[in-house]
């Protein structure tokens, strides 16, 4: 199955202030998702940005606004995502997921997204989890519930299907 960048949406789940410092490697994974949003951006995949608590965890770094190119989120008390952002999927069959915590809000919005019918699809390294036992959980559970394992890197280039455009070369920019 390849995934078609009109048919995608990501959800940038509750990269924030106060949990970013708990989760291990944390400044290498924030690298990485940064260079994810702005490949996205270069692809014209919507992004949508979610808050866990906000009131308690604080705001997603301003770099995160300012590549996905909004300053607006969703704020969220449950720990899937899916609630309040099914209304912006809609119309969308890939969901792209990055986010943390791995194993509670990104797992459960990755079920969610599936059982509503929408295909997950888990960019694995830009996902984060305090310890690492969760972390490699949260993969291997996201397989079991159907969930299409990537990396950043290889769904870029999925979606981008074609090189010697100025897309392209956007891109390689960025992974490069």
């Amino acid at each position: 199955m390849r995934i078609e960048r009109d048919q995608t949406i990501a959800l940038a789940i509750d990269f924030q202030e106060k949990l970013i410092p708990a989760i291990k490697d944390h400044e290498a994974l924030m690298k990485r998702v940064e260079i994810f949003l702005k490949g996205l951006k270069v692809l014209n995949v919507p992004t949508v940005i979610t808050q866990q608590y906000t009131k308690g965890l604080g705001m997603s770094p301003q770099n995160i606004f300012d590549v996905v190119g909004t300053n607006e989120y969703l704020d969220k008390i449950t720990f899937s995502a899916c609630g309040v952002a099914e209304p912006l999927i809609r119309g969308k069959r890939y969901v792209l997921i990055c986010g943390m915590e791995a194993h509670c809000c990104v797992l459960q919005t990755l079920i969610d997204v599936a059982a509503l019918g929408y295909v997950p699809v888990l960019v694995t390294d830009c996902i984060g989890s305090r310890k690492d036992r969760d972390l490699q959980m949260a993969i291997t559970r996201a397989g079991q519930e159907g969930a299409v394992i990537t990396t950043y890197e290889a769904i870029l280039f999925e979606l981008l299907k074609e090189a010697g455009t100025p897309e392209c070369k956007e891109i390689l920019k960025l992974v490069k």
